[in-house]
């Protein structure tokens, strides 16, 4: 029976998204073999502070930037689902679209972190987890309670090659199935939002200027007033 695509999926903030999160996108793609990465651009952190936050419509509009001619779709389809923790969203899109696999992308700042997820062990039963290497975090990432759960179910990169070698064995039920973690490696990235938000605090005035649609729902996300 054909498997679906195969989905990464990529959520943030995106304050501003930037040419780092294009980047590791397109090596999780490669390395990964996916047939394309949703961006999920959050209507709120629940972790970060509302204050510095830009508008969801600029943010939107920086990701949609980063995005062009890759086969990443950007959407803010936690607006809709009404969601704010990932591991409800997880659980939602999986409802929504079975016919999909997905994999779960995050950085190594997030794995050091990611026992304060909510219903985070949920999270890493829903779906396979790919963590990408960032700049001054490997330690504090490894070294962080999730790890300590999630070591058990590490898998390396070969693992999920099928005997064919021509597509990865990553089903949600079968050769890689939930809870499954992989650690990427790639020459860092050192660019950060927090960084150009610095550098150009006025970085909303090139987005959200206009109405824009959402690449998945097709709904319109609307500039702030």
């Amino acid at each position: 029976m054909p498997r679906g695509p195969l989905t990464g999926l990529l959520g943030g903030s995106f304050n501003p998204a930037h040419g780092g999160h294009r980047r590791i996108t397109r090596f999780a793609l490669a390395a990964l073999r996916l047939d394309e990465v949703w961006w999920l651009v959050s209507p709120g952190n629940p972790l970060k502070p509302a204050a510095g936050m830009a508008p969801l419509a600029a943010r939107y509009g920086s990701a949609l930037a980063q995005a062009r001619r890759a086969p990443i779709r950007v959407t803010a389809i936690e607006r809709d689902l009404g969601t704010r923790f990932t591991a409800d969203t997880l659980a939602a899109l999986v409802r929504r679209y079975p016919k999909r696999r997905f994999v779960w992308l995050m950085g190594a700042d997030n794995l050091a972190q990611f026992h304060r997820w909510r219903d985070w062990r949920r999270i890493a039963r829903t779906v396979p987890i790919a963590v990408i290497a960032r700049p001054g975090y490997d330690a504090a990432a490894v070294a962080s309670p999730a790890m300590a759960w999630l070591g058990r179910y590490r898998r390396t990169v070969a693992s999920l090659r099928s005997p064919s070698g021509n597509s990865p064995c990553i089903t949600g039920r079968a050769e890689w199935s939930a809870p499954a973690l992989v650690i990427l490696r790639f020459d860092p990235d050192p660019r950060s939002a927090s960084a150009i938000r610095q550098a150009d605090p006025d970085w909303t005035r090139r987005f959200g200027a206009r109405s824009l649609r959402d690449r998945l729902t097709l709904r319109p996300i609307e500039p702030k007033p």
